[in-house]
């Protein structure tokens, strides 16, 4: 038996006939940059997560810069974060010329611990980028209560926990601003690169809203005005026609982004996004089937804060012997994944930091023994019994 770890050929069967007709249905309009489904899959999005405003982007990467920008943190500036993440959540920072911060995380959680935050915190510390990796909820009350104490701002990156909750309420609205990934292997992908802002800040918004296009345009003066604080009202006779013929179009206020969320990857998320609470269900489902089969083995299972709805954007699983369990279980055709192999402290790109092995030991114990098996929705009962059936094979050699 074949099992990848995600099987986005069975999502798209699922989808396929209405998939198929929204698509058809933006060729033929010819109208392919922010058009009528740009628009309100931001609304569909924001109303999903519990906001006021959703600024769709090119992708999760994209949305962490902006939102960064937007908050006016750059050179000088420290920005607090997790050490065990995908490269990107750093490398926003470093992309903005502000210095990433790096905390251990919790062992059972994965997720920054908020015990560790504070003695990282300096005159030059602008905000703090918790990460709900692999979809589960960081202590987001802890967390909100430091940054307030110290006048910190807090972004959420939020790439991989769209759908999760946290005492009832939606990764995403848990802080200043939050950054959705919906790159393909998301629990909400598109049909390739696509990100979204979300915030309850009206100056957010709308500076995020005019960083994405070329800091151009009636967006980016507003948003010129807001980050340099002009109280100026907008001329009308130049601002409503926005076609390619429009000369404020070409008149740009900021350094920006080409950063969009195309038409065709939208009318596809607004088709996906209905069903997301119920892939997430699914991806519980396969969870505590996988939590309760392997109970009585050697291998640590996943931990679910009892404050959180976790959505399993990857089911993650714990070995001292990793590597040999990898291969056996590729040897039976069953794909995995290691998330992260090096903490970002110890990346060759931060070198110059000066972090050594040992400063973060949580994250680097857990980078040494941690892999993913598939948790997929549309896994089916026989491949997840044959995926257990292995495992145990493994355990008990």
């Amino acid at each position: 038996m074949k099992i990848p770890l995600i099987d986005l050929k069975k999502q798209y069967k699922t989808i396929e006939e209405e998939s198929n007709r929204k698509v058809l249905e933006v060729l033929k309009s010819a109208n392919y940059i922010m058009g009528e489904h740009v628009k309100t899959f931001e609304k569909e999005f924001a109303d999903f997560i519990g906001v006021e405003h959703g600024i769709s982007c090119g992708n999760g990467t994209d949305a962490l810069v902006i939102a960064l920008k937007a908050m006016n943190i750059g050179p000088g500036d420290e920005v607090i974060t997790s050490a065990f993440t995908f490269f990107a959540t750093a490398e926003s920072i470093s992309s903005v010329g502000a210095t990433p911060v790096f905390v251990d995380v919790e062992k059972d959680t994965f997720n920054m611990d908020p015990l560790m935050i504070e003695e990282k915190i300096t005159a030059r510390t602008k905000a703090i980028m918790p990460v709900h990796i692999f979809g589960q909820a960081c202590k987001m009350d802890e967390i909100n209560r430091i940054a307030k104490k110290h006048d910190l701002l807090v972004i959420e990156d939020a790439c991989q926990g769209v759908g999760g909750e946290y005492k009832g309420r939606k990764i995403g609205a848990l802080g200043d601003i939050a950054c959705f990934s919906f790159f393909p292997t998301k629990n909400l992908g598109c049909a390739g690169d696509g990100g979204m802002i979300v915030t309850d800040r009206e100056d957010l918004a709308v500076i995020t809203k005019g960083l994405r296009t070329h800091g151009s345009g009636e967006t980016g003066r507003n948003a010129y005005n807001l980050m340099n604080n002009i109280d100026e009202e907008n001329d009308e006779s130049d601002s409503k026609d926005q076609t390619v013929y429009n000369p404020l179009k070409y008149y740009n206020y900021l350094i920006g982004h080409n950063s969009r969320l195309d038409e065709l990857q939208a009318a596809i998320l607004r088709e996906k996004l209905p069903l997301l609470d119920q892939w997430n269900q699914e991806r519980r489902s396969n969870a505590e089937f996988y939590n309760e089969e392997l109970a009585d083995t050697r291998f640590t299972t996943p931990f679910e804060n009892r404050d959180v709805m976790h959505v399993y954007h990857m089911y993650i699983l714990q070995s001292e012997e990793r590597e040999e369990a990898i291969l056996h279980l590729k040897e039976k055709g069953i794909a995995t994944g290691v998330y992260y192999p090096i903490p970002l402290h110890l990346q060759k790109a931060y070198t110059d930091l000066g972090y050594k092995e040992g400063d973060l030991p949580i994250s680097e114990y857990l980078s040494k023994r941690t892999f993913a098996i598939p948790v997929y929705a549309e896994l089916e009962m026989e491949e997840k019994e044959y995926i257990v059936r292995c495992l145990k094979e493994f355990d008990n050699r």
